[in-house]
This record gives structure tokens, C-alpha cells and sequence, in this order.
């Protein structure tokens, strides 16, 4: 490399370098209302290794295409998904709604999503880019879907019927064992998001927690989509979604004659086998074991972090199901705008007037500390305490 080229390159970090100090880091735990997180150290060191890969060409990267299928035999362990299914890698959560919903309509024929006033945005996505109609069905004073009011409106059996396990704006989970049988009994294509919580509940489970099931143990759920690079540990972007019947997948199934394989499937063409190896390696690493211990602690966290802000005077919107905390407000824009001028980042919920704070795996009882002296002298500020 000649000196020229050497300065050049310094000038272009140098610029890269300024304009990322700009950036809130999520190691730096001031980021408190994302579902994202570091990612593992482990992931990073594969990420790299694995940079040049491409799955949308698998024959050029047939071992990494054996990473992807060993990871998403993973994930179907992890959600009890039968001998049948099949598991599609996506780029996160909004990818697998919509890879859900396609196949929902080619399915059925129809065009209407029943879905809880909570579901997550991409939904309004999938009704513009599908031609699909969203019908809301309220949510009860927990926030969960409300079963009564699902069962008036699915008497026209609409194309397909989406429950969350685990909402973006709260955490809570909605009554998903109702719900499939309800949609078992109706023949109607039943799709739970588990974007957040497909990586929490299972071990919530097993620390004894009282939560639903929300996976493929339910004979009523078609597809199950959920998150790797949130609770997952992963780096962004993945996810994955698993439908319960493989032959399913030739619905969204194209010809790829440019390719090495014969049929593409999904949205993506070009994937990158980076995210894929890094999710794999961390599951192997952690294992349903550390991925427990990592879920008591965030839970952990979360009761210390309840605790403290009903100390200092504020409400809940809700009992927190998982590590996901809605603190009431009545202007919560304007306390979003004055901790992030203090170096502080939560996430408003203008709908619920609160804001969202989530407890993932870098979030200590000590940043806690740190953030609620913070807090309460912004609220104190604005007249919300």
C-alpha cells in the first residue's frame, strides 16, 4: 500500500469514526428502550469470518447453507415444531410477518388479517404491499387480545388470524392457547408473533414463570416467526419463521434459473450467511442452559427496575409478563426528547401514553442506578412527579 493510499484510508475512518461517535451504543447501557442488544463477542468474531457468504447462491457456500440448516433445526427444537415443518431464514421480525401473511393468502384465497390493536407495524406494510385489510380486535385492561371479541369476528373466516407472544409496546403475551384452538376449530391460518418473546418465554418456562404456550404445542398455530437478533443475542439482522407444513412453502415458491438452486422461496434473494453463523455459533455456545441463565437475569433486572421507578412516584401501564416496562406519562414525547438530550435513549408509546423501557442483556442493576436519579428529575422538571 503506498503512503497515498494509506492516507486516504485514514481519511475515510477518520470520517466514519466521527460521524459513529454520534451514535447511542447499546454497550454503553444507555440504550434502554430498544428490543435489540450487544451482540455476543462470539458473534462478532463469526460474523467476519463469514462476510463474503452467500445463501440466496447456497451451491457457492454449501457448508454455510449446513450452518443455516443446523440453525434452523435449532430454532424448531426450541419451538416444538413437527416433523413436517419447514423454517425459512429472514431478516427479522417484519419479514417473517409478511412471508407469514403471503403465504396465509395464497392459502386461503382471502385477504383479511384479524389482529390485536397491539400488533406490531409491519402489519399496516404487509396491507399495502399485499392488498390485504386489517381488522382490529381490541385488546382487554391487560392488553392482551380480547378472546370474546375475536370470536364474533372470525365467524367470516378471514384469511388469517395473528396473536403475539409478546408485544412490542409491552411485552404481554395474548391468549394464545385460546386462540388456537379457536382457529383449529374455524380452519383458519393462525400466526403468532414471537418476534420478542420467542427467545424469552421458553425460559420463562422453565424458571417457573406463569405464561402461555405459544408455539407449535398449540395444534392450532400455522407459523411462528421469531427474533434472533434481540433475545437471541445475534447480530443484526436475523430472524426465522417456521410454518407447520413444508409443502406450504411452494405457495410462495418462484422458478431461479440464474442460480444453483432451482426454487427461491421468501422475499430476499442475495442473504448473507454472516448473521446465520454468528446465531448458530452463540446457540451452541450458550445453549438452553445459558440462555435460561441469561433470561433470569433480565428478569431479574426488570423487578429491580419496577421497584425503583415505583419509588420515585411513577405507575406501570402494566405487570410486567417479560423484561419489557411501560411507565405511564402523561407527555411522554417531551420526556423521550429531554433523556435523550441527557444521553439517555427510551422509546415513547404515544398510544399508551408511556414510555417503553426494556431490560435486555447488557441493562445492569447499576445503569438502573444511574438512569433513575435521571428520570425523576426530568419528570420533576415537566411536572409529571
Amino acid at each position: 500500500m503506498t503512503s497515498l493510499d494509506t492516507r486516504k484510508k485514514q481519511k475515510i475512518f477518520k470520517e466514519l469514526t466521527t460521524l459513529q461517535q454520534r451514535d447511542f451504543t447499546f454497550s454503553s447501557g444507555r440504550i434502554l428502550g430498544s428490543m435489540c442488544t450487544v451482540p455476543h463477542p462470539i458473534a462478532r468474531e463469526i460474523y467476519q469470518q463469514f462476510l463474503e457468504t452467500n445463501l440466496g447462491d447456497p451451491e457457492l457456500c454449501p457448508g454455510t447453507k449446513e450452518i443455516e440448516k443446523r440453525y434452523i433445526a435449532f430454532i424448531s427444537k426450541l419451538l416444538h415444531a413437527p416433523a413436517s415443518s419447514a423454517g425459512q431464514i429472514v431478516s427479522g421480525g417484519t419479514e417473517g410477518n409478511i412471508t407469514a401473511m403471503w403465504i396465509a393468502k395464497q392459502l386461503s384465497g382471502k385477504k383479511e388479517i384479524l389482529l390485536p390493536t397491539s400488533a406490531h407495524f409491519s402489519f399496516q406494510k404487509i396491507a399495502s404491499l399485499m392488498d390485504m385489510r386489517l381488522t382490529e380486535v381490541p385488546v382487554t385492561k391487560e392488553y392482551v387480545m380480547d378472546i370474546n371479541a375475536l370470536k364474533k369476528k372470525i365467524r367470516k373466516t378471514p384469511a388469517a388470524v395473528v396473536g403475539l407472544a409478546g408485544s412490542t409496546e409491552l411485552g404481554t403475551i395474548d391468549p394464545l392457547p385460546e386462540i388456537s384452538d379457536l382457529c383449529s376449530e374455524e380452519h383458519v391460518f393462525f400466526h403468532v408473533d414471537a418476534a420478542f418473546g420467542g427467545f424469552v418465554i421458553p425460559f420463562l418456562k422453565t424458571l417457573h414463570y406463569k405464561v402461555p404456550a405459544f408455539d407449535f404445542s398449540l395444534k392450532g398455530v400455522s407459523s411462528v416467526s421469531i427474533d434472533s437478533h434481540k433475545m437471541g443475542y445475534a447480530a443484526i439482522p436475523l430472524g426465522t419463521i417456521v410454518i407447520r407444513r413444508k409443502q406450504w412453502l411452494s405457495t410462495i415458491s418462484v422458478d431461479s434459473p440464474y442460480i444453483s438452486s432451482e426454487k427461491q422461496t421468501g422475499i430476499l434473494g442475495t442473504r448473507s450467511g454472516a448473521p446465520v453463523a454468528a446465531a448458530y455459533a452463540i446457540a451452541q455456545y450458550l445453549g438452553f442452559a445459558g440462555y435460561t441463565q441469561m433470561v433470569r437475569s433480565c428478569m431479574d433486572v426488570t423487578r429491580y427496575a419496577q421497584k425503583r421507578i415505583e419509588e420515585i412516584g411513577l405507575n406501570l401501564v402494566v405487570s410486567p409478563t417479560m423484561n419489557v416496562l411501560g411507565v405511564k406519562l402523561k407527555r411522554p414525547g417531551v420526556i423521550v426528547k429531554k433523556l435523550s438530550e441527557r444521553g439517555w435513549r427510551v422509546n415513547k408509546v404515544e398510544r399508551l401514553s408511556c414510555i417503553r423501557i426494556v431490560m435486555m442483556p447488557q441493562i445492569t442493576k447499576q445503569i438502573i442506578d444511574e438512569f433513575i436519579p435521571v428520570l425523576k428529575k426530568t419528570c420533576d422538571e415537566v411536572g409529571e412527579l
